[in-house]
C-alpha cells in the first residue's frame, strides 16, 4: 500500500464530509459518550451537532474531523468493533495514550500516523 496514496485519500475523505455527517456516523460508531470524551465537549452538544441543530466551535470541529479520519484509516482493514476498541487502547506510538485521549489532546496527527502504522502492521 502506498502511504502517500493513503494520505491524500483520507485527507480528501476528511474534507468531503461535513460536522454534522461526521458528527452523526461517530456518534452511531464511537458512541456518544466517547466521542464527547475525544472532541472535548458534552454528549448533549455531539447529539445537536449530529442532528444539524447546532455546530461545533473551531477546536472541537478539528478534533471531530480528525477523529473521523482516524476511523476511515482504521476502518479499511478492521470491522467497526474493532476500530472503537482501537481508539479506546493503550497505543505505544501515543505514549501509552488511547487514541480518543491523543485527538482530545490536539494530538491528532500523531493519531492518524498511529492509524496509518496499524494499518501497515506495526
Amino acid at each position: 500500500m502506498n502511504i502517500k496514496a493513503t494520505h491524500r485519500s483520507t485527507a480528501a475523505r476528511a474534507a468531503a464530509v461535513t460536522a454534522q455527517e461526521a458528527a452523526g456516523f461517530l456518534a452511531e460508531h464511537l458512541g456518544r459518550q466517547l466521542l464527547a470524551i475525544t472532541v472535548g465537549a458534552d454528549p448533549s452538544s455531539v447529539d445537536r451537532w449530529a442532528r444539524g441543530t447546532s455546530k461545533p466551535q473551531l477546536a472541537p470541529e478539528r478534533r471531530l474531523l480528525a477523529a473521523y479520519a482516524v476511523w476511515q484509516v482504521v476502518a479499511e482493514v478492521e470491522a467497526p468493533a474493532t476500530v472503537r476498541a482501537w481508539f479506546m487502547g493503550m497505543n505505544p506510538q501515543l505514549d501509552d495514550l488511547s487514541p480518543a485521549e491523543a485527538i482530545a489532546d490536539d494530538r491528532s496527527r500523531d493519531a492518524i500516523a498511529a492509524a496509518r502504522a496499524f494499518v501497515q502492521g506495526g
